[in-house]
């Protein structure tokens, strides 16, 4: 079989909101737009966003590794998402983790690199 591209769907209810979202908080860059199914290209990864969502919560998977988790969790909070899981330190370094959930219901993670 000959795969062509790879790509990692999730639902959203309001398209629009979805796709600013991830173009504002991951620097997601916005490469296919409509209706039913747009994509945006995060670090050479395409999430497919795909409408019909029900608002519904929904674990992802996704990983999105960043410098600084904190950071990061506070630009998903100002962009409209929302925290399940707050970063905290351990053993004395920074925060590694911060469980999220984006506008549209669908949960993942911020990670950090450990030393």
């Amino acid at each position: 079989m000959n795969v062509e591209r790879v790509k990692y769907v999730i639902w959203a209810n309001d398209m629009e909101r979805a796709l600013n979202f991830y173009e504002a908080v991951f620097n997601g860059e916005i490469v296919k737009r409509s209706e039913v199914i747009s994509e945006v290209a995060v670090a050479g990864t395409t999430i497919g966003i795909h409408g019909g969502g029900e608002g519904n919560v929904t674990w992802t998977g996704m990983t999105f590794q960043v410098a600084d988790v904190v950071q990061g969790a506070s630009e998903v909070k100002a962009a409209g998402g929302a925290l399940t899981k707050e970063p905290q330190e351990e053993d004395g370094e920074p925060p590694h983790l911060a469980m999220c959930r984006d506008p549209e219901g669908n949960e993942f993670m911020l990670t950090r690199k450990r030393s």
